[in-house]
């Protein structure tokens, strides 16, 4: 009977870290292999990485099906630190697929693919993404956001002879290290105002603070507000997007895939985590107005600075700002049923096509020397394969159906109305319009355009290998929906209990 308790509380404390003793296993492997191996044999470490990542994410996907429902874990655990449900499980299996695919396409990038240590970095802000995703306390909340954090300002500057690479590096990290304050001294007020710090247990005696105190409720507006500018960093939101282009262009291309994709998810499964359970009922109105209206900028200011871009990687992180602006719809809305689901079917069909878009940009770039939107000519002709991937990506992106966008935008639309805000979902519209003007220009560029260069591309087994994965994953989601979104409105029930 003794042995059979120590075996509930075992599998009680190792399931929902599962994917962390993955990734730290994992992680020891790569740096001893990085450290015995032959240099001209360390590519097998980027292989190793990646491999074992997919391998993580599939085991904690096994795992997780099976063991999240379980009763056990209907309250936070680890002391409070984490929750184990099935919004945790959708967004880690996002970041442990974006970390994996993040290796394989570093491969071969020239000063990238052999470095151990630059497996090792996308490993630990992996883990501490995953963690992010389960975070149930602001201790981790904080802890898991910095360690993220941290690694991807080392990955930004990682190439440090190039002056881009090392110019991205340090803006990441100075506009990083002030929001971070921001945020922190944010947290600070929260715990000094409640004496509690497990998010769950925050909204009732912010409740009282703001009902029954003038001062109170001015403090803690202000906590909130200061929440807002961390997260609106880490998720690109205007007008705390400054550092997006910039480093976007600056760092090396699978790091800005990474960015883009896997810490954009987990900061959102953190935002909705924290401010769904943070606003009290009675302020929620107006704290989703103001979220609103950071939307509406957004999406529009994204989209706009989008038109006029010639480079790429420029074009996409303005991309990228429009998209959190798209996503912001969901947060606008969790007080409606389609508010989380619409967020993680969103975030899932964005992080597989973000990641085709930059590989496509990874290898035009290794043969053409240049990011420029121009040097995309004759794509077509070169590559056709390449050029129907990355019109996958733009016209997903862009929200044209049956591509996984189309569903994506379709469920964010649909939670703003069902929330309330159908200006909202009549502004998103008409900026996805605006946006389909500068993805159609880069088709027109890879399909009309004529070029001096007509040899082939060549595309290596890895680039062949993820545009394998994400493009098939891009049109799975999108001409089946009804699984995927099955999934989400399961993550999203699986909080909703714990929302005010």
């Amino acid at each position: 009977m003794f042995g059979a308790e120590n075996n509930i509380q075992l599998y009680q404390i190792v399931a929902p870290i599962l994917p962390e003793i993955g990734l730290l296993i994992l992680l020891l492997i790569v740096l001893s292999a990085d450290l015995f191996l032959a240099p001209s044999r360390r590519r097998s470490v980027g292989i190793v990485a990646a491999v074992g990542s997919l391998i993580v994410m599939a085991a904690n996907l096994f795992v997780g099906l099976g063991m999240v429902n379980d009763p056990v874990f209907a309250q936070p655990v680890l002391g409070g630190m984490l929750r184990y449900d099935m919004l945790a499980l959708i967004f880690r299996t996002m970041v442990l697929l974006a970390g994996g695919l993040t290796c394989l396409i570093a491969l071969d990038v020239p000063k990238l693919g052999q470095q151990g240590e630059f497996h090792a970095i996308v490993l630990v802000a992996t883990m501490g993404m995953s963690l992010m995703s389960a975070a149930s306390d602001l201790i981790m909340v904080f802890l898991a956001l910095e360690t993220t954090s941290i690694s991807l300002y080392i990955l930004a500057g990682f190439l440090r002879d190039t002056p881009q690479s090392a110019e991205a590096g340090i803006k990441y990290y100075l506009f990083g290290a002030f929001t971070a304050g921001l945020f922190l001294y944010g947290l600070s007020l929260l715990y000094g105002f409640t004496g509690v710090t497990n998010i769950y247990a925050l909204a009732e005696p912010l409740g009282r603070q703001m009902l029954g105190d003038a001062n109170g409720s001015f403090a803690l507006a202000l906590a909130l507000l200061l929440l807002v500018a961390g997260f609106g960093f880490k998720i690109a939101a205007v007008p705390f997007h400054f550092w997006t282009p910039d480093v976007y262009q600056g760092a090396p291309t699978p790091v800005t895939a990474f960015i883009s994709t896997a810490s954009k998810a987990a900061s959102f499964v953190l935002l909705v985590r924290v401010f769904g359970a943070v606003w009290p009922e009675a302020a929620a109105p107006f704290w989703m107005s103001m979220l609103a209206a950071m939307a509406t900028i957004t999406m529009t200011l994204g989209n706009l600075l989008a038109l006029i871009q010639r480079d790429i990687k420029r074009m996409l992180a303005y991309s990228s700002v429009a998209q959190a602006g798209y996503t912001l719809m969901g947060v606008v809305a969790l007080q409606s049923d389609w508010g989380i689901a619409s967020v993680a079917f969103y975030m899932f069909m964005y992080v597989l096509t973000n990641i085709t878009a930059f590989t496509v940009v990874i290898i035009v770039s290794n043969a053409t020397g240049s990011d420029a939107i121009k040097d995309f000519a004759g794509l077509s002709r070169r590559s056709p394969n390449l050029a129907l991937a990355m019109v996958l990506a733009l016209l997903s992106l862009s929200g044209v159906p049956p591509l996984a966008g189309f569903f994506g935008k379709f469920f964010l639309f649909a939670a703003a109305v069902d929330a309330g805000y159908v200006w909202l979902a009549i502004v998103a519209v008409l900026n996805a319009i605006v946006a389909l003007y500068y993805y159609l220009t880069v088709i027109k560029v890879m399909y009309v355009d004529e070029t001096e260069d007509t040899s082939p591309i060549h595309v290596t087994q890895a680039h062949t290998a993820v545009l394998a994965i994400t493009g098939a994953g891009i049109l799975i989601i999108g001409t089946v929906a009804g699984p995927w979104l099955a999934w989400a409105i399961s993550a999203a029930d699986s909080v909703a209990s714990t929302l005010p």
